[in-house]
């Protein structure tokens, strides 16, 4: 049974997305592009849901866009609305009493109005200034009375059309961040390496000349799974790894301890900057997938100023 309603709705999305007027969405797109004001988003029940997270969506990408409830509406809040203002009514049947009432009072205001609806000849539809019908056959509900496939379009249509502003307002990955400063996102997009790579006497460093014995100690409580091999200048050589040393071991039995580190380093291993973003840094460790790794060193003019383990970086919530 549940194969079978997820098949279904993959056929009512795909109905929506064969049908769906491209050229009115363009020309609701270009409103919005050109809306000098706010976009405001009101609904009833589920719709009312969809248009607060529409609202938020576009007021994240740089659109000036909020939710104003419909009984708000008329108890006062019309107040904020201009006639530079767009103001956007979604609803399945666009013959929502409570939004039908709400149509007069806001055109008074001088805004432009649109219906975002799912059904074609609605009242709402052309009670407005631009109707906007979203394809849609039935709810996937056994009834056809709850919101399910409805909910769907809506979001996917008002999602593309966020998307699409992102785009010709030609937003910036560092407007997007300014943003998001919280959760997951915000962690994501703000946390550098700086603020997570290990410093001064957690850093573990070597000479080229050390021998590997002299190696063991700080391979092993400095707890990074590899040792950065530095210059006189503290400029970065190599890099010795636990896999060095076991490669190593294996190839030439205890005798290997005798060697020098410049013999069995890495040479040219991949590293990042302390301005990064942490998560292009675990970008840069898993970019190889045959050859995955688990620390960056961290240059700054080519020395070696930390380093930064993807424990660290997951563990940080990124």
């Amino acid at each position: 049974m549940l194969k079978n309603l997820f098949q279904e709705q993959r056929e009512r999305i795909n109905y929506f997305f064969d049908r769906i007027d491209l050229e009115a969405a363009e020309n609701l797109l270009t409103m919005f592009y050109e809306c000098r004001g706010v976009i405001f988003f009101t609904g009833i029940g589920k719709s009312g849901l969809i248009a607060q997270k529409i609202a938020t969506t576009l007021t994240s990408v740089n659109v000036k866009s909020l939710f104003l409830s419909s009984v708000d509406a008329l108890h006062g809040d019309i107040g904020i609305l201009s006639q530079d203002d767009i103001f956007v009514l979604l609803s399945r049947s666009g013959e929502s009493e409570e939004l039908l009432q709400l149509v007069p009072f806001l055109r008074n205001k001088g805004v432009k109005l649109v219906a975002l609806v799912c059904e074609k000849n609605s009242r709402l539809g052309k009670a407005c200034d631009f109707e906007m019908v979203l394809p849609m056959q039935k709810e996937i509900c056994p009834f056809g009375l709850m919101p399910t496939t409805s909910s769907a379009v809506q979001m996917i249509f008002c999602d593309i059309l966020a998307t699409e502003l992102m785009v010709k307002n030609r937003l910036k990955i560092e407007d997007y961040r300014m943003n998001h400063p919280a959760g997951r996102i915000g962690r994501r997009m703000t946390l550098k390496v700086k603020d997570l790579m290990l410093t001064g006497e957690k850093l573990p460093v070597c000479s080229p000349n050390d021998k590997i014995m002299d190696t063991l100690v700080t391979l092993s409580n400095k707890q990074c799974g590899c040792i950065v091999v530095v210059g006189d200048s503290g400029e970065m050589l190599g890099i010795f790894t636990d896999g060095d040393l076991r490669r190593t071991l294996q190839d030439n039995g205890p005798d290997a301890l005798n060697f020098a580190v410049r013999d069995v380093m890495t040479l040219s291993p991949r590293w990042t900057t302390a301005d990064r973003l942490a998560v292009d840094a675990m970008k840069v460790m898993e970019e190889d997938q045959k050859h995955p790794i688990t620390v960056l060193p961290v240059l700054e003019e080519h020395k070696v100023v930390g380093l930064i383990k993807i424990h660290d970086i997951l563990q940080s919530g990124v």
